[in-house]
């Protein structure tokens, strides 16, 4: 095929969170049409999920709604949410791409009034709170879903209580007949965005997660501190709901180990030190331990470090602990050695909070695309637009969220080049 006979100039986005959006808006708006695939019921990602940014401890509502408002007002974009790419085939500038949705059982008429809810007796795990409480049987993914729709859990579909959430919505946006759709989009350019998985921390043995209750990951963590989170944005010790007095962040858990993730996920650190912050700020007697084997807070950042260094409440304990075990109280207990004091220690805590690293999703669910090269530990190589398939944001590698919208904007400039015929350089491309 001769760069005259390019096929579609569509740019096909996969995944909405913040990467795939601001790829997507960013390519709309230099006039290029974009389809923006998401598998979960709304946008937003693993950005949406977070309590606030770092630095400056801003919600991230703000950056997502700026966004937000971009599509809204782009005809461009159109977004397919609960939905999964099956296969691709073809090349740069004429690929076909299948795609699975998945049923919402909502349609787009839904207000969002929330009496399906009301109607609704069955308890489901929150997976936007990473299932550390429930919700109803019919709900809203969370306060600033976009779109602004219910979902119908599939566990109800075929009761008489999905009868009763149907006759509950007045405006008739219950569809209790919806199924799974397969369909294919004919695109010139695939862009993925497909984010990031917390490593599974049950896999670090020696750590306890799972076995002891006052044991969380950083993830959780953010969650608990949220207003909408499971405790209302108060973090509290599971086990029993009392304030910590004395709590734990470990550095690296799983991470920069070749038995689990061997790289640097570049924002544990900056997260951990977000994460005494919050304890700071809503208890003012918490004393707070930082394990770390050493702290990366890059450029401008340092500052956030140094702020928390000048503390006396934050203490700094340079080791990787070798085991988390339960006291005999029941609280976690973090046992290693100090490689400054070459101090043996045990000690208690009312918390402990893992710093896990970012995990690519390609690497854990597989990727249906052909000619796409990856590095040795999942993610997508960020190469140029000559294949016609690249990626954006931590589908290429660990990025805090600033990094990820850097990556995106050069994504969507490269998908631009792959759909007109030209290479990174500009130069028209003669056969694709």
């Amino acid at each position: 095929m001769t760069a005259q006979g390019l096929g579609s100039q569509t740019i096909l986005v996969v995944g909405g969170g913040i990467g795939g959006i601001s790829t997507a808006v960013e390519a709309a708006e230099a006039g290029y049409d974009v389809i923006l695939l998401e598998k979960s019921p709304t946008l937003g990602g693993r950005v949406a999920q977070l309590n606030r940014y770092f630095p400056k401890l801003c919600h991230p509502t703000c950056g997502l709604e700026i966004n937000y408002q971009r599509i809204k007002k782009q005809r461009r974009i159109k977004i397919f949410t609960m939905a999964t790419v099956s296969g691709i085939a073809g090349s740069r500038g004429d690929f076909t791409v299948s795609v699975r949705q998945q049923p919402r059982f909502v349609k787009p008429s839904c207000t969002a009034c929330g009496d399906c809810a009301k109607a609704a007796e069955t308890d489901v795990a929150n997976a936007f709170n990473y299932g550390l409480d429930t919700v109803k049987a019919a709900y809203l993914p969370h306060e600033m879903a976009y779109p602004m729709r219910y979902v119908v859990a599939p566990e109800v579909i075929g009761t008489a209580e999905a009868d009763k959430i149907k006759a509950a919505c007045k405006y008739d946006a219950i569809d209790l007949d919806d199924v799974e759709k397969t369909f294919e989009l004919k695109v010139g350019a695939v862009v993925w965005a497909t984010g990031w998985q917390p490593y599974d921390a049950s896999k670090i043995n020696a750590y306890s997660y799972g076995a002891v209750t006052d044991i969380v990951t950083n993830v959780e963590m953010e969650r608990m501190a949220a207003h909408d989170g499971p405790t209302h944005g108060k973090i509290l010790r599971p086990s029993n709901g009392e304030a910590p007095r004395k709590v734990a962040l470990i550095q690296c858990a799983g991470s920069r180990d070749y038995n689990h993730l061997a790289y640097c996920s570049r924002i544990c650190c900056l997260a951990s030190m977000k994460h005494a912050a919050y304890l700071r700020e809503q208890y003012k007697d918490v004393e707070v331990d930082i394990y770390y084997i050493d702290i990366r807070a890059h450029d401008k950042l340092e500052n956030f470090y140094r702020k928390l260094k000048a503390d006396p409440q934050v203490n700094w304990v340079k080791s990787k602990p070798a085991k988390i075990i339960p006291g005999d109280d029941g609280r976690p207990v973090v046992c290693g050695e100090n490689t400054l004091t070459r101090e043996i220690y045990a000690a208690p805590y009312d918390m402990v909070v893992l710093a896990v690293g970012m995990q690519p999703s390609v690497a854990a669910n597989g990727l249906p695309a052909m000619n796409v090269d990856m590095d040795d530990y999942g993610f997508i190589v960020p190469e140029g637009s000559e294949g016609g398939i690249m990626s954006a944001g931590v589908a290429s590698g660990p990025l805090d969220v600033s990094m990820s919208v850097q990556s995106a904007t050069a994504a969507a400039l490269r998908a631009i080049q792959a759909v007109s015929g030209r290479t990174a350089e500009g130069r028209k491309v003669a056969n694709v």
